[in-house]
């Protein structure tokens, strides 16, 4: 009895040999040949963005890897053809499977981070086709007569590239968003008064000193140092139990001056003396810079007012989370009848106006730019009888960033490496000068 040949090494002799003689091989030809061209066109694009763009040395290797992934799959596109139809490489079966393992891995880590930070339903859609498409394309090669010459090999090879593929998802995605934040520096300096030639006004300097001990820079979306003036009585006697209460739930319900408790001093709310912003919109600070400048507040001689504090404050973005289209364009105020949100509306009822600078950003990798729907940078420099203060917000155009909850405005923050370095306050009392008069 004649014994059959045996099969070629690495040969499994019990899958069939891909043709085009049946419906469902034709079905597995073109599956895979979408699966494969799509998934190159959308990796190179990707990966070229990023590569050239991404502001972070991960996220240019994350475009390196796509772009030799897209590579991969288009090699695998033409080896799927060569496995399917023509038959003249032996080997074109495996780089075939290769390919579309790799697609299946990429596909589905960009389909996570599309559903992550996505908000183009379009993506999500595609790349949840391609996931679906490659992981059956897998099957179907895998079912075909594939020639593995080392099979311990390749599967080593493909499981240490899949680890490498995920570990690096994971940094750029898990660890980076959450890395310790780099925070600048502000400090105050007052100086001493100088009365005018006629001694019936008097001048404070005050130095502001913004430090970037950081190693990344920062854009400037706004600043502002403000003085307020307070007036301070002292009671004849000690005052009484029921009044330090007030005094507490005066402090715990204020969310920016706070008086102290005292047994004789009774210290009225604070008044705004002066406010102005101290850095330009839009402009930015390098790592290892300093900015200092000089505000001179002015008060009459005679003034009522007992101590004057001052306070510093600046909206920042970091450079290497952030992309901003400056400059950063002045659009309205808020008593101009410009349009603006709820939660401004309503500081405006209570006695605050604003001052809204705006201007579109780009995220820190090309990935994301992508997957997102455009965002846009507003700036209020918001000013009042009570106070000054710079508020940001990152929203889509026409959203309001308090339909936000507080752990989603966090986030937001977190991503876009805003801070919000502040000093102060620093009092200075007016006895000595009103002393001098």
């Amino acid at each position: 009895m004649r014994t059959p040949p045996k099969p070629p090494v690495g040969l499994r002799p019990k899958v069939r040999r891909p043709s085009l003689n049946t419906r469902q091989d034709q079905l597995g030809l073109a599956v895979s040949l979408l699966v494969l061209l799509g998934t190159t066109g959308l990796l190179s694009w990707f990966g070229i963005g990023n590569f050239a763009h991404a502001l972070t040395f991960p996220g240019r290797l994350t475009g390196a890897v796509l772009i030799a992934v897209a590579f991969t799959t288009l090699l695998a596109a033409g080896a799927v053809v060569d496995h399917w139809i023509t038959h003249n490489f032996q080997y074109s079966g495996l780089i075939a499977l290769v390919g579309v393992f790799a697609a299946l891995l990429t596909d589905a880590l960009l389909l996570l981070k599309t559903l992550k930070n996505g908000d183009l339903v379009v993506f999500h859609v595609l790349f949840g086709a391609l996931t679906a498409g490659a992981a059956w394309a897998l099957f179907a090669l895998w079912r075909t007569s594939v020639t593995i010459p080392a099979p311990k090999r390749v599967a080593a090879a493909l499981v240490v590239s899949s680890i490498l593929a995920v570990a690096n998802f994971g940094y750029q995605n898990l660890y980076l968003p959450y890395r310790r934040e780099a925070r600048p520096v502000i400090t105050l300096s007052v100086g001493k008064a100088v009365f005018g030639t006629d001694r019936k006004a008097f001048a404070i300097p005050v130095d502001v000193t913004l430090h970037n001990h950081a190693d990344v820079g920062f854009y400037v979306l706004g600043t502002e140092v403000h003085a307020m003036g307070q007036r301070v009585r002292l009671s004849d006697k000690d005052r009484l139990r029921g009044q330090w209460r007030r005094d507490a739930e005066q402090i715990a319900r204020s969310s920016g001056e706070l008086n102290p408790l005292s047994r004789r001093e009774i210290h009225q709310p604070g008044e705004l003396v002066q406010a102005k912003p101290w850095m330009q919109p839009g402009s930015w600070v390098e790592p290892s810079d300093t900015f200092a400048t000089r505000m001179m507040v002015q008060l009459p001689a005679n003034t009522r007012y007992d101590h004057v504090a001052f306070y510093a404050t600046a909206s920042l973005a970091r450079k290497d989370q952030i992309v901003l289209e400056t400059p950063l364009r002045f659009v309205t105020t808020t008593w101009g009848g410009g349009r603006v949100p709820a939660w401004v509306k309503a500081q405006q009822k209570a006695g605050f106006d604003s001052l809204v600078y705006r201007a579109r950003v780009h995220e820190n990798n090309a990935i994301d730019d992508y997957i997102r729907e455009p965002r846009y940078v507003t700036v209020y420099w918001t000013f009042g009888a009570h106070g000054a203060v710079v508020q940001p917000s990152v929203t889509r155009k026409g959203e309001d960033i308090s339909q936000l909850s507080g752990e989603e405005q966090r986030e937001l923050l977190g991503q876009y490496g805003l801070v919000d370095p502040f000093a102060g306050p620093v009092e200075r009392s007016l006895w000595d000068i009103k002393n001098q008069r």
